[in-house]
């Protein structure tokens, strides 16, 4: 008996912070409870300060991980047993091994939180090893930096940091105030423990007082649009039979709405290929055209003789308030190529060996070539805007890069439908959220399912139309001008303070073991 006591008590941490880490899932869309990770992270905190070994530091980060990621994005699963042709046992082995992966990133941080503490500075620290190791989940194997701290705040007084941190920086911030609630439980002297606490309550009491310093101001233009929510199901999207149905529905959905400066389709709406779809794009160009107005829309473009493939969006109508012609032919230059695909999905890395493994490896439209990383901005109807496709709004850096003086809007289109009735959607419009926030630019997102809504430049969401519903949302967009501090420094000034304290933080401990030996 004593033994099985000796054992649950050896595992009441690993429990404690899975379950700590599962209940951050409601800080994110579509919950909200953005205190939350106040919590949970203070919690694994304090038991990182009691963790007898390196390993069982790192272990504790891991089981965090474990719960964070196991339902944060649970909805993964949806898409692997739906549509991954895989048994039960195979899609749930997947996804164990994926939230595995994910874990390895807290529990780094962890573990290097652990073999530099300096207990008097335990906040500065953590909030440090923290930031890196998150940094490592968005680039490493292409990078997959959902569920980042940071964007659990868009409710929060933390949020108007974005504009000059971006939510790298919010995250920092909300990392270094849950170990400042957990430093005062901690034996140090009092000014010690309730410095850091101090501090923390100061980011959000102050924070609403940063919105002199975003860098942006609203303009006097500005402009309507329609963004077309087809309400495809994917098991019918690429049937043949349904590509004549599925265009005259968006035909059919557009023609009420041609009033609008601008008209958005989702991700590859058009589910023919662009060579073979002239006929139906010449129409929709000249309609656009006739109507003074500009078409965007997502289609698949395919070239025969390199085998080659890209997920674009196009624009129809007009490039210019004063064309006289519809700009769109084949092969134009006002288009965007995605260039972070999805692994799996648009991308199977070692694909000679891993498409034979399994249906999942060799989905339909898999293989797809990558766009330049940095490319012009699409031009439709005068506005300028800066165009990511479904995935690549979760990677501020690409977007910064992207930003130019004449960029008045940001765009992103989405298929979300592999993900059915989940929070996957939910949390994904959360993300772009933050990105409106981070440029200080409005930001438009039409889906084939949902969700779509348009975004002031204040990261709050103006409309949103309802899932799993044929929609065409209508709003009137104000513009901006400026430039916010995050567009011009990314995340560069965050990156460098904390190299500067890993280093010395390093090297105060390797002076501390030359003395002990």
């Amino acid at each position: 008996m004593r033994a099985v006591i000796t054992k649950l008590h050896q595992a009441l941490p690993h429990l404690l912070l899975i379950a700590a880490g599962g209940v951050t899932t409601l800080a994110f869309a579509p919950y909200t409870l953005w205190w939350l990770p106040l919590l949970s992270l203070a919690l694994l905190v304090f038991l990182l300060q009691r963790a007898p070994t390196a390993k069982q530091a790192a272990l504790r980060g891991f089981s965090f991980g474990l719960g964070w990621f196991g339902v944060g994005i649970s909805w993964v699963h949806v898409s692997i047993d739906q549509f991954g042709g895989l048994p039960l046992a195979g899609s749930l082995g997947l996804m164990a091994l994926l939230v595995s992966y994910l874990a390895l990133f807290p529990a780094l941080a962890s573990l290097l939180s652990y073999k530099l503490q300096r207990p008097a500075f335990t906040p500065l620290l953590f909030a440090a090893c923290w930031t890196v190791a998150e940094w490592l989940r968005s680039w490493l194997f292409t990078g997959f930096p959902w569920l980042s701290m940071g964007y659990s705040q868009t409710s929060s007084g933390l949020r108007d940091f974005a504009p000059l941190l971006g939510e790298t920086g919010i995250s920092f911030l909300l990392v270094f105030s849950a170990a400042a609630l957990a430093q005062l439980f901690t034996p140090q002297r009092v000014l010690s423990r309730y410095s850091y606490a101090f501090i923390a309550g100061l980011l959000f009491l102050f924070s609403p007082q940063l919105v002199k310093f975003n860098g942006w101001q609203y303009g006097e233009q500005q402009l309507s649009v329609a963004l077309v929510q087809g309400n495809i199901k994917q098991d019918l999207r690429w049937a043949p039979e349904q590509e004549w149905p599925t265009m005259l529905k968006y035909m059919d959905m557009t023609r009420p709405n041609f009033q609008a400066d601008l008209i958005i389709w989702p991700e590859a709406a058009i589910p023919r290929l662009e060579p073979v779809a002239q006929d139906f794009l010449d129409n929709l160009n000249r309609a656009a055209l006739y109507q003074n107005t500009a078409v965007i829309s997502g289609i698949l473009d395919y070239h025969s003789q390199t085998e080659q493939a890209w997920n674009n969006l196009i624009v129809l109508g007009k490039r210019y308030t004063d064309s006289t012609d519809g700009d769109y032919f084949y092969g134009h230059g006002n288009r965007y190529s995605k260039h972070h695909l999805l692994p799996i999905g648009e991308f199977v890395p070692l694909e000679s060996l891993l498409r034979k493994l399994a249906p999942i490896f060799d989905l339909p439209m898999s293989s797809f070539s990558r766009g330049s990383y940095v490319q012009p901005n699409l031009v439709a109807n005068s506005y300028h805007l800066l165009p990511a496709i479904c995935f690549e709004i979760a990677f501020p850096a690409q977007i910064a890069a992207n930003m130019t003086d004449a960029t008045q809007l940001l765009l992103t289109v989405s298929n979300d439908a592999w993900f059915g009735d989940s929070i996957g959607p939910h949390q994904h419009l959360q993300i772009a959220q933050m990105r409106a926030l981070e440029f200080g630019r409005p930001l438009l997102r039409a889906t084939n399912t949902g969700v779509t809504a348009t975004v002031d430049a204040s990261g709050n969401i103006s409309a949103k139309a309802a899932q799993f519903t044929e929609a065409v949302l209508q709003d009137n967009i104000r513009l901006t001008n400026g430039q916010t501090p995050y567009t011009r420094f990314g995340d560069w000034p965050l990156a460098i303070f904390c190299a500067l304290l890993l280093l010395l933080f390093t090297a105060l401990a390797l002076l501390r073991r030359r003395k002990n030996r």
